[in-house]
Parts: structure tokens; C-alpha cells; sequence
């Protein structure tokens, strides 16, 4: 579902994320983990269309980023960490106009928008303006917004992110439901019991640079640890190689 192949950018003299090659499959739940300014929203604004590469290439679903950036977009739902959002629209007008950016028909797009609003509890406050959403709810939307059209491949920064209990336990559940539907999801967290919990797979990338991939027994084995958690994992991975 997603390759990526020797992709890098630069800034200058820095190297934000050098030569990361990764292939997911579909329905595969992947997690991304690193520390701050390891390279991972770099990463994922250049998956998304956002950021354009300093070398190498994204393909999504067999189509090139680069050359077909239209078409690989729309089997792309993004989830960022900060929600950007027209605030003097109601929630339901949001959705609308997300809707029409990707050609959904106006008989789809009610049966959908109600289906995602129920889901994330925002049913009764869709047509109320953005602004007066708390922060959560505001996640929520963005949410809604980026599953309209039925995305082969959902890239979410930081899920939970100002989410409640109740929150955090909707989009865990919706995102194994997608997943075991065929939909791929990348994800990038510091939330490391999450990504424990919930991926199938997860890379970890520090200094630009992915430095383990695989199962969380592939993880414990690269870090030579027979016991422990993710965490324990993560800082051992890490450590490692920030002392190189």
C-alpha cells in the first residue's frame, strides 16, 4: 500500500530524514515512534503530498506522489496533530465542504457525515460553530472529515492528542475496524502503550534515520532485551544510537 524509497529532506545542511525506505501493506497498522525532531512529521508531510523530497519517492496504492499528486491524495485520509479548521463554520458545514473537495454526492455525504459524527459524539453539536468546540471535539471532527471518502490509507500525527478516556477508546476501536477492512493506517505517537497496543508493526526513527523496524519481538530483539515493554525498548534503541 505505501512505499517509501530512499526518501530525504534537507534543510540545508540538515538532514531531517535521510534515505528512509519502508514498505506497509494494506490493512497493516504501523506505527511510527521517535523522539522530538527525529523526523517523523517531516516524514509525514511528505507521504501526504505537503512536502516535497529532497530525494526519493512516495507511492501510495502503485501511484507516484510526485508525478500523479491528485490522484494519490484521494485514497489519502489525514489526521494532523493540530486540527486546521475554518472556525466560523458549523461542523456539519465542514464536512460539506471536505466533502466537496473530494466530489462526494450530496446523498452519500448525509449518510456519511451522520454515521462519523455518531461515531465521535458530535451529532448533537453539528450544526454549532467550530469555535465553540473544545479541543477534543475539535480532533474529533477532523477525524470525521478525513474518513469521508472512504480513504485506502489514513496518516494520523498524534491521535489521542487532547482526547478524553472515552475519545481515545473510539479511535482505538475505529481504527482495528478499519484496519481488519483492508484500510492501512500510519501513525505517528509518542503514546508508546498505544502503539504497543494497537500496531501490527512499528519503525523507529531517530536523527532522521529509521533505526529498527518490525514486531514488538523484532524491536525487543534489536535492542537485545528479553523483557520489558516498548518503552524500555525505545529508549534502549535510541540511546544506542545517539551515543554512536
Amino acid at each position: 500500500m505505501i512505499y517509501l524509497k530512499n526518501l530525504s529532506k534537507h534543510f540545508g545542511n540538515t538532514k531531517a530524514v535521510d534515505r528512509l525506505n519502508l514498505h506497509i501493506l494494506p490493512g497493516e497498522i504501523f506505527g511510527f515512534i521517535g523522539p522530538n525532531g527525529a523526523g517523523k512529521t517531516t516524514t509525514i508531510l511528505m507521504m501526504a503530498g505537503l512536502l516535497e523530497p529532497t530525494e526519493g519517492s512516495v507511492t501510495v496504492d502503485g501511484i507516484d506522489m510526485a508525478s500523479q499528486p491528485e490522484e494519490a491524495k484521494k485514497r489519502i485520509g489525514l489526521i494532523p496533530d493540530r486540527p486546521f479548521l475554518y472556525e466560523k463554520l458549523t461542523g456539519m458545514e465542514f464536512l460539506m465542504f471536505t466533502a466537496d473537495l473530494y466530489g462526494i454526492n450530496l446523498e452519500n455525504f448525509s449518510e456519511k457525515a451522520e454515521k462519523f459524527l455518531s461515531i465521535f459524539s458530535l451529532l448533537d453539536r453539528a450544526h454549532e460553530l467550530i469555535e465553540s468546540y473544545s479541543h477534543g471535539m475539535k480532533q474529533r471532527l477532523i477525524m470525521s472529515a478525513a474518513l469521508l471518502h472512504d480513504p485506502r490509507l489514513i496518516i494520523v500525527d498524534e491521535p489521542m492528542v487532547g482526547l478524553d478516556p472515552k475519545g481515545i477508546k473510539i479511535v482505538r476501536n475505529l481504527f482495528r475496524e478499519l484496519s481488519s477492512n483492508g484500510t492501512t493506517i500510519f501513525m505517528s505517537t509518542h503514546t508508546l502503550k498505544l502503539a504497543e497496543d494497537v500496531c501490527d508493526r512499528i519503525g523507529v526513527i531517530n536523527k532522521g534515520s529509521l533505526i529498527a523496524t518490525g514486531t514488538i519481538s523484532d524491536l525487543k530483539e534489536a535492542a537485545q532485551i528479553r523483557k520489558g515493554d516498548l518503552e524500555k525498548v525505545f529508549f534502549q534503541l535510541t540511546e544506542e544510537k545517539n551515543d554512536s
